[in-house]
């Protein structure tokens, strides 16, 4: 590999993304571990925003206060040169308009969808908004976990460097019971890889679904397309859906349908014969193989750059969404996010659980804990 490729690579994204950097060498210093951060514009409602980057095992990672969201990860392709392969925005305006679409926030109350924005609990109907046609999409219109500021707390243990966010969401908030304290720590670890754990406590009976949502193409945020890379997932069935994507109770086998991934194999190789149904493209929740443990669920690989991206996680569901409502709205340093531009995996429960008996449970009781974690590692080949 040329030794002045990594070096270039860092330059071009300037300073303030930079590695540490050995003196002895002038070569970026890859064992180095650390934690900057910098404001990031200031948004409409609430503290200005602030980014935070972190340093570690060969990659960095860019997190803000503002939904609590992942911004960046530059990864080295096979040349050694660092690449960003998240799609977002440049400062917190980008993400506080209408061309965000949960671009790497964090999800919830509840992540996905409820139906008609209702579910009934201990003999009471909670009502929801309704900001996906008839349906309750991640939370909320106005205060859902990705449109609030988080407080932020920076740390660089010894398992890597790590940003802390915290937020209340009092009882009532976009419709939903209960005072809800949660936590969602992102840390660089060796892998390299990034770890990403939800962590909530709740003082009265109330629905809990939180995901990352986070748009990945290995080629580089704004590269064309995403279909060209190929996809794994350990799931021998999904959750079938009606035509406005709530499940209908049912689990189905993916034997025998498009939506079979259990073979790493390309994304574009049925999207075809998707993209006329309701989805439009692949929006489906599978059921995972496995129990609650940490464990691989899916990878996703891009030839021409060497790139992979494996993610394990502790959860039961994965969301796997083909980037089909992307419309070539401008992002980064003037990158273009057309459709099918970036896949999200989003680890989580089943979409309207509270509603379906037969699902995984969501609802957290006080005392209780509510713990996730997911950790993505990286690999160039």
């Amino acid at each position: 590999m040329n030794a002045f490729a990594p070096l270039l690579a860092m330059a071009l994204l300037g300073a303030c993304s930079s590695m540490n950097t050995d003196t002895a060498t002038g070569s970026p210093d890859r064992s180095a571990r650390d934690v900057s951060s910098r404001p990031f514009g200031f948004a409409k409602h609430g503290p200005p925003a602030t980014l935070w980057t972190l340093r570690g095992h060969g990659i960095e990672v860019d997190v803000t206060d503002h939904g609590a969201t992942l911004v960046a990860v530059r990864t080295p392709d096979r040349a050694g040169f660092l690449g960003d392969i998240v799609l977002g925005f440049d400062d917190v305006s980008g993400y506080e308009s209408d061309d965000n679409q949960y671009f790497g926030c964090t999800a919830g109350r509840v992540c996905n969808r409820i139906r008609n924005g209702e579910f009934t609990l201990d003999g009471y109907t909670y009502v929801l908004a309704t900001n996906n046609g008839p349906n309750h999409l991640h939370g909320g219109a106005v205060r859902s976990f990705d449109k609030v500021h988080w407080h932020g707390e920076a740390g660089n243990g010894s398992r890597g460097p790590s940003v802390r966010f915290t937020y209340l969401s009092r009882d009532g908030e976009e419709g939903y019971p209960g005072n809800l304290q949660v936590a969602v720590t992102y840390r660089v670890v060796q892998g390299p890889g990034l770890e990403i754990d939800f962590e909530a406590t709740t003082d009265h009976r109330t629905p809990v679904n939180l995901t990352n949502h986070a748009y990945w193409n290995l080629a580089g945020a704004g590269a064309p397309t995403v279909l060209d890379h190929t996809l794994w997932i350990d799931a021998p069935s999904y959750t079938p859906t009606d035509d406005t994507l709530i499940p209908t109770g049912a689990i189905a086998p993916v034997a025998g349908t498009p939506l079979d991934f259990r073979e790493q194999r390309p994304i574009w190789l049925y999207m075809d014969q998707l993209e006329k149904t309701p989805a439009l493209g692949y929006d489906h929740n599978y059921v995972l193989r496995g129990a609650s443990e940490l464990r691989p669920v899916a990878r996703l690989a891009h030839t021409a750059s060497g790139r992979s991206l494996t993610l394990a996680t502790t959860e039961p569901g994965l969301q796997f969404y083909s980037g089909n409502y992307l419309h070539g709205q401008a992002g980064k340093r003037g990158a273009t996010y057309a459709k099918h531009s970036a896949v999200c995996l989003e680890p989580q429960h089943f979409p309207d659980s509270v509603n379906h008996p037969n699902f995984p449970n969501t609802i957290l009781d006080p005392g209780q804990t509510y713990s996730s974690r997911m950790l993505l590692t990286f690999r160039t080949e």
